[in-house]
């Protein structure tokens, strides 16, 4: 199943170095008609909640960047691009609440990146394993439901 194989894709990416925001986004390249390396470019600084600042979780950055380059390549009129694409992230962050209660990085994983201990904390809890590949995951679940 295609959603299967873009979900393992995204998970490899992300446990070979690349941040939440680029594996979702990147590993969407086929269905969105986008070059990779574009893509894992334009994603480089979502990360860790945008920036490292932990506010909206790089998987749901990169899931509004995969709606938005979907509705460009899928509408001519910047009009109807705009109105489909606001409508899409509004659904995607619904259903991603649903699951989650918010799409702030800080209260999804409970550590303060840059400080080093918290950091270390978060590397002996597994929650890079546990929370954020879980959030790569169903964002592409997501994805894959609502991009038709």
């Amino acid at each position: 199943m295609e959603k299967e194989r873009i979900k393992k894709e995204a998970i490899e990416r992300f446990r070979s170095s690349f941040n939440c925001s680029q594996s979702v986004l990147s590993s969407m390249a086929g269905k969105i008609e986008t070059d990779v390396s574009f893509l894992e470019k334009v994603s480089s600084g979502f990360g860790g909640g945008m920036g490292h600042m932990q506010e909206t979780c790089g998987a749901v950055t990169g899931s509004f960047m995969t709606i938005s380059l979907y509705c460009g390549n899928k509408y001519p009129d910047n009009h109807e691009r705009k109105e489909e694409a606001y409508k899409l992230i509004k659904k995607f962050d619904s259903e991603f609440k649903k699951l989650y209660d918010t799409t702030n990085c800080r209260e999804l994983i409970g550590y303060e990146l840059d400080s080093p201990e918290d950091h270390d904390r978060a590397v002996e809890n597994n929650v890079f394993e546990r929370i954020c590949e879980k959030c790569i995951s169903d964002s592409v679940d997501i994805l894959c439901r609502i991009l038709v």
